[in-house]
């Protein structure tokens, strides 16, 4: 695995994670996705961050998607199920962590790149950028979660028609649409990406530990199934030290100082 495929490094609470293969545009291989889930490991167990924030190295590419010549020199079953497998896992890992993650889209986000992007909790997005899910034009389809992502994130209707076209969105479009919070002058993006995420990291990092969780498996139970895990969720954040200091802090006119526990 090359070393520094994926670049990580802590600005104050928040850990930023640049994607770092510029020659292939960030596509996604079996190396690719090891090293994103080793740089995800550090920053989820680095205590002093909060938030996880995640770029490209230039404005060429976020992720501009699988890489097709290793996908293409694959052959036999179990060698496409080795890469989907470890698509899956690593993805899955970004959804589930328990920090806040943000995505600075600086450059294009196509197919696996989009897939990945649906993972993340937050998104920015420079303003002259495309994402798309243009699999079908290969004659294959959204496989690294994407085709399930979109349609619960989209209203079904349109999730069908992206995947079915493969058409490319503009900032503008994907803002519209609701998959993308904000687009941004490219040469803002991670500026304000980076104030965004200072303004979370303020916040009690148990709390929103615990508000993730609970809004990402909430949204795969019936409701009251939901409410009575938010229910129990909510009774042990009641009982941190950052709850009280919350309470204490707003009845003695004064910012609250959160220490994640």
């Amino acid at each position: 695995m090359k070393p520094d495929l994926v670049l990580i490094e802590t600005i104050g609470h928040i850990g930023l994670m640049r994607f770092n293969n510029p020659e292939e545009l960030n596509t996604l291989h079996v190396p690719m996705l090891l090293a994103m889930e080793e740089a995800l490991t550090a920053l989820e167990r680095d205590s002093k961050v909060r938030v996880i924030v995640v770029t490209g190295v230039d404005d060429k590419a976020f992720i501009a998607g699988g890489n097709i010549k290793d996908l293409n020199a694959r052959r036999g079953l179990q060698h496409y199920n080795d890469f989907s497998e470890t698509l899956h896992r690593v993805f899955r890992r970004f959804e589930v962590c328990n920090k806040p993650t943000i995505a600075a889209v600086n450059g294009w986000a196509l197919g696996g790149g989009m897939e990945f992007m649906l993972t993340i909790d937050i998104r920015l997005m420079a303003d002259e950028v495309k994402i798309g899910l243009p699999e079908i034009k290969l004659g294959i389809f959204p496989g690294g979660g994407g085709s399930q992502r979109l349609m619960r994130q989209l209203p079904l209707c349109q999730a069908k028609l992206l995947m079915f076209t493969g058409d490319f969105l503009t900032a503008e479009e994907a803002v519209s649409l609701g998959l993308v919070n904000r687009s941004v002058p490219r040469e803002q993006l991670l500026e304000e990406t980076l104030t965004l995420a200072k303004r979370i990291a303020e916040k009690s990092p148990v709390a929103l530990k615990f508000l993730k969780n609970s809004m990402l498996h909430g949204a795969e139970m019936p409701l009251a199934a939901a409410l009575a895990h938010e229910a129990a969720t909510i009774s042990l954040v009641f009982d941190s030290e950052d709850a009280h200091e919350g309470c204490s802090a707003f009845i003695e006119k004064r910012q609250p100082v959160f220490q994640g526990r």
